[in-house]
C-alpha cells in the first residue's frame, strides 16, 4: 500500500443524518485546516469519492454549506460517513489521492473518465531512467517499458504542476543522453539547475540512479527515507571536501522539509488568497559595507523572477537597516510602471513595518505590510501587521508557509547580490 506521509491519521468519521446538522457542525469544527485527503463512504462503508484539500476543514465544509451542480448533489446525497487523513503538504495529498483512487476505484471519481484517459507519472527502464507523463492507453501499449508507475491523476495540467514542484526538490531528467559527444547541448532545465546533467553527460548512470531511487521513494510516500539518504550523501561529500556538492544536497534537504505547494491547491482554495502579487524585501550588509536590498515577487503563490529587483544602497552610511529599507521602498514606489503589490512582506519587526508604512503613505500608497520578527524562542517568529494588513490577519495566518518562503527568497536574493559586490570589490582592491 502506498502511503505518502509518515503518519496515517483518521481524524474521525461522521455518519450523515439529514436531521442532525448540529452533529455535522461538531464534526467539521474538529477538522484541521491542514492539507490532506478525505474519503466519502456510503451506508455500506464503500468509498464512493476521494478528494484532496489544502485545508480539510474548508474543503469538506464546502460540500454541505453551499449549492452545487447536479452531479455533486448526487454524491452528497449518498454520503453516510467521511474519513479524513492529514498530510504534510498538498503535494503529498495529491499523490495520496491518486493512490486511494487506484485502490478503491470510487464510483464518483472513476465514472467521470475512462480509465484509459487518466494521466500517470512513469519512470522508464533506460540506462538513464526518464520521468515522463503518459495516459492509461499508452501504458497498455507499452507495459514493459516502465520500472515504476504512479497515478491515476485527473489532468495533465495537475501533473505538470506536480512535477514542476517535485523538480525543485529532487532535480531529474526527462531527456535522453546525447549519442554523439561532440554534439552535447544542455537542456532548458539544465540551465535552470533543475536537471542533473544527463543531457551533458555530467553525471554517471550509477549516480543518476541514486537520484531516481530517491524520486521513487518520494513518490511512494517515504519522505523520511529520502531525507536519511540525502543526509548520508551530504556527510560523505563533506568528508571528501566536496563542499559545493554538499551545499546542493543541503538545499535539497531544505526544500524537502519546507514544501510550499500553493500551485497544487484547487481553484476555490487559491481564490481565498486575497494577495495576487506579494512583494518581499530584505537588506544585506556587513557593518554597513556593500549594503544592498532585494525585492522578490510572488504571483498567485509562485515566484516570478523576471519581476525581481535588486538595489545598491546609495544614501545610507553605516549600520542602519531601517533607513536602508526606507531607501529601497522609496525607490520602488517611484517606479509607477511597476505593478502595485497586494501585500508587502518585510524581514523585520515593528521598526521595519513602521518604516514601510511611513514611506508608502508619504507616496500615497496604502498597502498591507507584514513584518516577520524573531520570537521569544529560536524556532518561533512573530508577525507584525500594519493597519491595512490586520484586515486580512486570518488569511495571512493560514498562509504562514507561503510567507516564510517569500522571506527566505528575499534573503537569498539580497545575500547573493551582497556577495557579488563584495567579491568584485576584493578582486579589484
Amino acid at each position: 500500500m502506498l502511503i505518502f506521509y509518515t503518519e496515517q491519521i483518521v481524524i474521525t468519521s461522521f455518519f450523515m443524518k439529514k436531521s442532525t446538522q448540529l452533529r455535522f457542525s461538531k464534526f467539521v469544527k474538529h477538522l484541521p485546516k491542514t492539507p490532506g485527503v478525505y474519503l466519502m463512504k456510503n451506508v455500506k462503508g464503500e468509498v464512493i469519492y476521494v478528494g484532496r484539500a489544502g485545508s480539510l476543514k474548508k474543503r469538506v465544509s464546502s460540500y454541505f454549506i453551499k449549492a452545487h451542480d447536479a452531479k455533486t448533489e448526487a454524491l452528497v446525497s449518498h454520503v453516510a460517513s467521511i474519513d479524513c487523513k492529514k498530510t504534510d503538504s498538498v503535494l503529498e495529498a495529491t499523490f495520496k489521492e491518486a493512490e486511494l483512487i487506484k485502490k478503491h476505484q470510487p464510483k464518483y471519481n472513476i465514472e467521470q473518465k475512462d480509465d484509459k484517459s487518466f494521466i500517470y507519472v512513469v519512470i522508464t527502464k533506460d540506462i538513464y531512467p526518464r520521468v515522463l507523463v503518459a495516459r492509461g492507453r499508452e501504458l497498455e501499449k507499452t507495459p514493459g517499458l516502465y520500472q515504476a508507475v504512479f497515478g491515476p491523476f485527473k489532468s495533465r495540467d495537475l501533473v505538470q504542476s506536480l512535477l514542476k514542484l517535485v523538480r525543485k526538490i529532487i532535480p531529474f531528467s526527462a531527456c535522453k543522453p546525447p549519442r554523439d559527444q561532440k554534439k552535447i547541448k544542455p537542456c532548458f532545465y539544465n540551465h535552470l539547475g533543475l536537471c542533473p546533467g544527463v543531457c551533458t553527460l555530467a553525471i554517471t548512470p550509477r549516480e543518476y540512479k541514486k537520484i531516481i531511487k530517491n524520486l521513487i521513494l518520494f513518490f511512494s510516500g517515504k519522505r523520511k527515507r529520502v531525507i536519511a539518504n540525502l543526509v548520508r550523501e551530504m556527510e560523505r561529500l563533506s568528508k571528501e571536501e566536496d563542499f559545493e556538492s554538499a551545499a546542493r544536497i543541503r538545499n535539497q534537504l531544505h526544500n524537502l522539509k519546507h514544501i510550499c505547494d500553493v500551485a497544487l491547491m484547487k481553484k476555490e482554495e487559491i481564490s481565498r488568497i486575497p494577495f495576487r502579487r506579494i512583494e518581499g524585501y530584505d537588506v544585506s550588509n556587513i557593518s554597513g559595507k556593500y549594503a544592498v536590498g532585494s525585492m522578490v515577487v510572488f504571483i498567485n503563490g509562485e515566484p516570478d523572477k523576471k519581476e525581481y529587483r535588486k538595489f545598491k544602497i546609495k544614501t545610507v552610511e553605516g549600520i542602519n537597516d531601517t533607513e536602508m529599507l526606507k531607501e529601497i521602498l522609496r525607490r520602488r514606489f517611484t517606479h509607477k510602471e511597476w505593478s502595485l503589490p497586494d501585500l508587502i512582506f518585510i524581514d523585520g519587526g515593528t521598526a521595519q513595518v513602521n518604516a514601510g508604512v511611513e514611506i508608502a503613505r508619504s507616496m500615497n500608497f496604502f498597502v498591507p505590510i507584514v513584518g516577520i520578527a524573531k520570537g521569544k524562542t529560536r524556532k518561533k517568529v512573530e508577525l507584525i501587521f500594519n493597519k491595512e494588513a490586520k484586515i486580512f490577519k486570518k488569511e495571512i495566518m493560514e498562509l504562514r508557509e507561503l510567507f516564510a518562503r517569500v522571506r527566505d527568497e528575499a534573503h537569498r536574493f539580497a545575500l547573493s547580490y551582497h556577495k557579488k559586490l563584495r567579491k568584485f570589490a576584493i578582486k579589484h582592491s
